[in-house]
């Protein structure tokens, strides 16, 4: 089974590291026009049409595709976690009692797979290496050929090192450091074990590297400025040390640095990239983007230098176009968080009782599936983007938009064919 697992690791070494690890990486309407994955999508098209006429014409709607199943998940294995973050937009959820059911959890993750489950990204609402049973979980995903991600704070690197001969074409690992300097990182991170510090959690990367050289590994650098404040503390502005921090991940063999803007937690749960909170904001944006432009001095071709959308938007002056949603997400039927608090529509609504699809078991038991694909329904038409969402620079905006216009009978048939397969199914 273990050569099963394996056998793209040739052709994944063939690809450039970098080139792989970020191109197209928030790009979802070509990955949705994959032919492996444009059916799902039309099907889904066809039934929102479907719907919208029938409530228009007071009619019985359609029942819904069996396609309206998750192609992509956010898993959070666990709630703990072993550091106090100050910028932590979960500090409130983590550490709690609750936990998955082992055998539950694998069959929930077996059912979705079944219904064309694709991709998993291992995250948190807690660390996910600290999950008792973590190497079992990578390996019963990639036994099943799903992709998997791991995003994690790097305190359990040796776990990952022991994961990563499993890992093939399309995976990747992204550890959360946002800083430059250990005296940072401390700062920010606050460790609950004393021997954590950023070097020591660096020096685990040509190891997992030469374990597989074909799987991409990300130094993750959320930018934080001055004025920014979560869980009622201010938070350290680490705007200086982005350069830093780029030529510590190239030296260090990671395969890129991503980027990211600063996310709180808005009153009405959602997260937000509250632009209200940065002091000098003319002085702070100019300060990030001439730090990314000599960060970017130091790319190669295996390493690169890559932001985030909502980041992106700051630099160019548009973030406020990534606000402006429709009224449907229609990214909650693809793409879900499944946790120990249960189903929800978005890693932007972790744990938020309004986003709730279904209970930590939704997935486990082939008779409740059905009962959850009508909350996938339900929340489809309850939850409204334009309003619940209004405060967030949304990474699927471009998307929703764009299948919202397909609905609508507004794009041209060429829009909407095939493109060539590239294998990503991250979303």
């Amino acid at each position: 089974m273990v050569e099963k697992i394996l056998m793209n690791r040739e052709e994944a070494a063939t690809t450039s590291i970098a080139e792989s690890a970020t191109d197209s990486k928030h790009d979802f309407v070509t990955k949705l026009r994959q032919p492996s994955l444009l059916p799902r999508l039309l099907e889904y098209i066809k039934w929102q049409r479907a719907l919208r006429r029938a409530i228009a014409l007071g009619e019985t709607p359609e029942e819904a595709p069996e396609g309206l199943s998750p192609i992509s998940l956010n898993l959070d294995p666990t709630t703990a976690c072993g550091y106090d973050c100050t910028h932590c937009i979960d500090l409130p959820i983590l550490n709690a009692k609750i936990k998955f059911d082992h055998e539950k959890l694998l069959s929930s993750l077996g059912n979705l797979i079944e219904r064309g489950l694709r991709s998993v990204i291992l995250i948190g609402g807690g660390e996910p290496t600290l999950y008792p049973k973590f190497k079992e979980l990578v390996y019963f995903l990639k036994e099943r050929g799903v992709q998997v991600a791991v995003v994690s704070n790097g305190s359990g690197n040796e776990d990952i090192l022991d994961c990563a001969r499993y890992f093939s074409k399309g995976d990747w690992v992204r550890l959360s450091l946002d800083s430059g300097t250990n005296d940072t990182f401390i700062a920010m991170h606050r460790p609950k074990k004393k021997n954590i510090s950023l070097e020591g959690i660096c020096a685990w990367v040509p190891l997992i590297r030469k374990a597989n050289p074909a799987l991409p590994v990300a130094f993750s650098y959320i930018v934080t400025w001055e004025g920014a404040q979560e869980n009622g503390q201010k938070i350290i502005s680490n705007i200086d040390e982005i350069v830093l921090a780029t030529k510590l991940a190239r030296n260090y063999g990671f395969s890129y640095i991503a980027l990211k803007a600063f996310l709180t937690r808005h009153q009405n749960g959602a997260e937000v990239m509250d632009t209200k909170m940065i002091e000098d904001f003319d002085l702070t944006v100019k300060r990030i983007q001439d730090a990314i432009d000599e960060a970017k001095t130091y790319e190669t071709e295996d390493f690169k230098v890559v932001t985030s959308t909502n980041l992106g938007g700051l630099e160019a002056g548009n973030w406020k176009d990534l606000m402006d949603q429709p009224k449907t997400c229609h990214k909650q039927w693809l793409q879900q968080v499944l946790s120990p608090w249960g189903v929800y529509n978005c890693p932007a609504h972790r744990a938020v009782p309004k986003a709730k699809i279904g209970g930590k078991d939704a997935y486990a038991e082939a008779s409740e599936i059905e009962t959850t694909k009508k909350s996938v329904v339900a929340i489809l038409s309850r939850f409204n983007a334009h309003k619940e969402c209004a405060n967030t620079a949304c990474p699927y905006n471009a998307m929703n938009w764009w299948i919202e216009k397909a609905i609508n009978g507004e794009l041209d048939p060429a829009d909407m064919e095939a493109l060539v397969e590239h294998g990503d199914y991250y979303f």
